[in-house]
């Protein structure tokens, strides 16, 4: 079980630092309302720039967080906890919008990952 807990924190870390550190600016198929960057789909759902800011740290430092946990196993579950919290905060947005499945979809997988990281890494410290 651990080399699945692994995998999953480096696909998740790697999918979320791709997309708030590389992607930042960038137009993607998934982006909220007809937002062709980050600022853009923060302001289509609504919500200020500080907003943005505040969630891109909690993100990254999450993802961060799981890619330390493969040395420093206490960290895993809360980061993959705030990690569970704010995917399910991105697929309210893309509620809220009114976006197709589609776009909820990236959220949803890392949703559905982290969860999977929490049940396995309780499991390993009882």
């Amino acid at each position: 079980m651990q080399t699945v807990t692994f995998v999953l924190q480096i696909a998740v870390s790697l999918i979320l630092l791709n997309v708030w550190l590389r992607r930042f600016n960038l137009s993607t198929a998934y982006r909220g309302g007809s937002a062709t960057s980050m600022p853009e789909e923060f302001a289509a759902y609504g919500l200020p720039a500080w907003c943005m800011y505040a969630v891109g740290a909690l993100k990254v430092g999450a993802a961060l967080c799981l890619l330390a946990g493969l040395w420093f196993h206490a960290v895993v579950f809360p980061a993959a906890l705030l990690i569970c919290l704010l995917m399910l905060g991105a697929l309210a947005m893309h509620l809220k919008i009114g976006d197709p499945i589609k776009k909820s979809l990236p959220a949803l997988l890392l949703l559905s990952f982290s969860v999977i990281i929490c049940i396995i890494s309780m499991r390993e410290q009882i």
